[in-house]
């Protein structure tokens, strides 16, 4: 038996890994451009996750599922959602903080509701839409600074965008794990990855090569840091396939809203941003919010 909980902590370690691989996707952009910065998660991460479906074939009975039409649908979907989500977020960092983007970027969780709620049918209680419009309000209140918004609306907008692009691929994900109808929760979550990274790889390296071939060499001369960030995404990518299979969409991306936590610490030891008090006061009502999430399982 499952336990009830066990979406919540896989949820938790894919927030932490997801900041770091931002962190570092975040560094490569000044060297490789957004393009090749945005390839990096999906190209070096792909190896990882085929390692990790291998490891659960051979490791167990568990035989590889044999998905319908619905399936890659899906994936599709979620798949180039994703691409274009990643590229939203990293050209926003450019233009404002870490930790303001990040904070634009996780206003996602009332569009995952909308979506799941639409596209799935995953219902979504009151109190869990009160604990959303909380953790969501602290994100926002993070956001907005004293004397209008620093870089105009565009910066702004373009981090709505990447978040909007996020809540997509999630349900488009979340819907194809469940059209497995798998009652092995880790194969649906590593076969659907696995999938999903393939995809990904292909159609950007494809492109970068007929459209950006020096690009491409960048990235494939920047290995090292980009072997770790490809790592951390992918690592990041599992648990929340983990967290996908065992719970709503709009559950998992609320209780993400932790990632703006992490994302304070990593900017202010990595990158020597301090955190002011309207932050301060968001990471409280993000905080809330989480918890009361919580209480609502």
């Amino acid at each position: 038996m499952v336990s009830p909980w066990l979406w919540a902590v896989f949820t938790v370690i894919a927030a932490f890994a997801q900041t770091v691989r931002n962190a570092m996707q975040r560094e490569l952009t000044g060297s490789l451009g957004t393009a090749g910065a945005t390839h990096v998660r999906f190209l070096f991460g792909f190896p990882f996750a085929v390692i990790f479906l291998l490891g659960l074939v051979f490791g167990t009975d568990v035989a590889l599922p044999r998905p319908g039409l619905n399936f890659w649908l899906w994936v599709i979907a979620g798949a180039f959602a994703q691409i274009a989500a990643t590229a939203l977020m990293l050209v926003a960092m450019g233009e404002r903080s870490f930790v303001v983007t990040i904070a634009y970027i996780k206003t996602e969780p009332i569009q995952v509701a909308v979506f799941g709620l639409i596209f799935l049918g995953d219902v979504v209680t009151w109190p869990m839409m009160v604990a959303i419009l909380v953790a969501t309000a602290g994100v926002i209140v993070m956001s907005i600074k004293p004397g209008g918004m620093v870089g105009g609306m565009r910066p702004t907008l373009i981090g709505l965008a990447s978040g909007g692009m996020f809540a997509l691929s999630a349900i488009g994900y979340r819907g194809a794990l469940l059209d497995l109808h798998l009652p092995n929760y880790v194969m649906a979550a590593t076969f659907t990855l696995s999938v999903g990274l393939a995809m990904q790889a292909v159609t950007l390296s494809l492109y970068l090569w007929l459209r950006q071939p020096s690009v491409m060499f960048a990235l494939l001369h920047a290995w090292k840091p980009s072997l770790f960030a490809g790592f951390m995404g992918v690592l990041a990518s599992q648990f929340w396939f983990l967290a996908f299979a065992l719970a709503t969409a709009a559950s998992v991306r609320t209780l993400a809203l932790i990632e703006v936590l992490f994302a304070q610490l990593i900017a202010r030891f990595a990158f020597g941003q301090h955190t002011t008090a309207r932050e301060g006061i968001g990471m409280v009502l993000v905080v809330a919010g989480v918890v009361l999430l919580i209480l609502a399982h």
